[in-house]
């Protein structure tokens, strides 16, 4: 037999437990280590300040913007996009920065553009200043009308039922149809040629 000063090894024989650094999870180098004796905070009390703040009822949090905050609505027509500030005033619209009869010199555009001022009676009592670009004269007149419709919604949570019952919350969802291959247009086909 050879000579071997190692003594035999016991299978029953207990390993030595690892050390506290080593089964604890790696941390990233920018956090600070913190040491075993103090608890650590539970993450709920920084979300609860959050979420009751949101839970305020819609009549509470326009109560809250309607003294002297401006009220912001987007609405959208076709390709255009009207982006409405409503505050409280004396009637005066400016869209683009022009008097609403200067840039709307057509009648129709005007009075739909006004129905949702006209239908809340509140024409006399809110100042508008509405940012509108893309499309043309008609849809710039419908996008600012459901931007009115729904700045006045979040300015008096009581006028909801009576915009949304005259249909002026709904977004017109028409747009211009894609033009198709083997057509000159979107349906119109090309001109029959008899020869």
């Amino acid at each position: 037999m050879s000579d071997d000063t190692t003594p035999p090894v016991d299978a029953a024989a207990p390993t030595p437990e690892p050390t506290e650094h080593a089964t604890a999870p790696a941390a990233h180098a920018s956090e600070p280590t913190k040491p075993a004796s103090e608890p650590a905070k539970p993450k709920a009390e920084h979300v609860a300040p959050v979420v009751a703040e949101r839970a305020k009822p819609l009549s509470e949090r326009s109560k809250a913007r309607r003294d002297g905050e401006e009220i912001l609505g987007t609405g959208r027509r076709k390709t255009a996009v009207a982006r409405v500030r409503l505050r409280a005033g004396g009637g005066k619209i400016t869209v683009n920065g022009r008097e609403l009869e200067h840039y709307f010199p057509s009648e129709k555009e005007r009075s739909q553009l006004l129905e949702a001022l006209v239908k809340a009676d509140r024409r006399q009592s809110v100042d508008l200043i509405i940012r509108v670009n893309g499309g043309g004269p008609a849809g710039q007149a419908g996008a600012c009308k459901l931007g009115i419709a729904r700045a006045l919604r979040k300015y008096d949570s009581s006028l909801d039922e009576l915009l949304r019952h005259s249909g002026l919350l709904t977004r017109d969802g028409r747009m211009k149809e894609r033009k198709h291959y083997g057509l000159r247009g979107a349906r119109r086909g090309t001109q029959f040629s008899k020869r």
